[in-house]
């Protein structure tokens, strides 16, 4: 049995589908179960939390392999950086630990660091440190932001004619990578045993500004459109002055203001190289995809 905690998000989805297609069976931890429906029919589906022990508990009982997807940084019931991904990351990785799992693979993100200005990424270094350490069999996966949250943040009024929404000046590069090639990677890391106590790093082919972004999501509309510009000090007041009522928009400010002023650009030569397999998912390939714009969220 591998366990995906953090199944019905945007990457979860991805990677439960790759799982089931080999015809594994897969449990999944989820903190949503009205997005349970989407899953396949033959995955079993555990409401709950990281940050509940004893839900924590039963979704690892029986699991050989156990994937972290979980994050912190949006969704139901007020999580943060540090209770999910940092606490309930560990608390995961000891549950797996003493219910005899052989390996775990956990999602971080790219630049993790115990010194980063994101908390995200704080959270995220420290649950590595507490895999590492664990004794058990592990393999990080990094990704760089994800192109589907992205595109639903700057992406989110253009539906209802509304704005572009471009958080800055807009002008810094990012690889944006999609969740389809992360679940890719992930699900490599799962059923390659070479790739334990690895750190697997995968950035987006392409270095795509906010301000590209939205301009190319605008052109997908084949509507006349605008982009709005959400300047950087307003975003810097925001991120503290939003914190006590509205803490994932905070959180977003955050990570805009942080995304506008820090070099972001990373290189995915090497792992397309190693792994030639992998897809490199540009932007234009996603918009052109079923999924219709404006059905992403920030919170998946």
């Amino acid at each position: 049995m591998i366990l995906v905690a953090g199944g019905t998000g945007t990457l979860g989805t991805q990677l439960v589908r790759l799982l089931t297609e080999r015809g594994r069976p897969v449990r999944v931890l989820t903190r949503d179960p009205g997005r349970a429906a989407q899953l396949p029919g033959t995955v079993e589906t555990i409401t709950g939390d990281v940050r509940d022990p004893a839900t924590v508990a039963a979704a690892v009982a029986g699991c050989t392999t156990v994937v972290s997807a979980v994050h912190g940084f949006a969704g139901p019931g007020r999580p943060s950086p540090e209770s999910v991904d940092r606490d309930g990351n560990r608390a995961l990785i000891q549950a797996a630990a003493a219910a005899g799992a052989e390996h775990v693979v956990l999602v971080s993100v790219l630049d993790a660091a115990p010194d980063h200005p994101m908390s995200l990424h704080r959270a995220k270094f420290a649950a590595e440190q507490a895999l590492r350490t664990s004794g058990l069999a592990w393999t990080i996966v990094r990704p760089a932001a994800y192109l589907e949250t992205w595109v639903g943040i700057i992406g989110a009024k253009l539906p209802g004619n509304g704005p572009a929404l471009v958080f800055g000046p807009g002008r810094n590069p990012i690889p944006f990578v999609s969740a389809r090639d992360v679940a890719a990677v992930i699900d490599l890391a799962v059923h390659d045993p070479s790739l334990r106590g690895q750190v697997l790093e995968v950035a987006g082919p392409e270095q795509l500004t906010f301000t590209q972004l939205a301009g190319r999501l605008v052109a997908a509309t084949g509507r006349p459109g605008r982009v709005r510009h959400i300047p950087l000090p307003m975003l810097r007041a925001m991120s503290v002055l939003a914190r006590p009522f509205a803490p994932v928009f905070a959180r977003q400010a955050q990570a805009a203001v942080v995304m506008n002023t820090t070099d972001m650009t990373a290189d995915s030569a090497v792992l397309r190289a190693r792994f030639p397999t992998i897809s490199a998912t540009t932007l234009d390939e996603l918009l052109s995809a079923p999924q219709p714009l404006g059905t992403w969220t920030a919170a998946t």
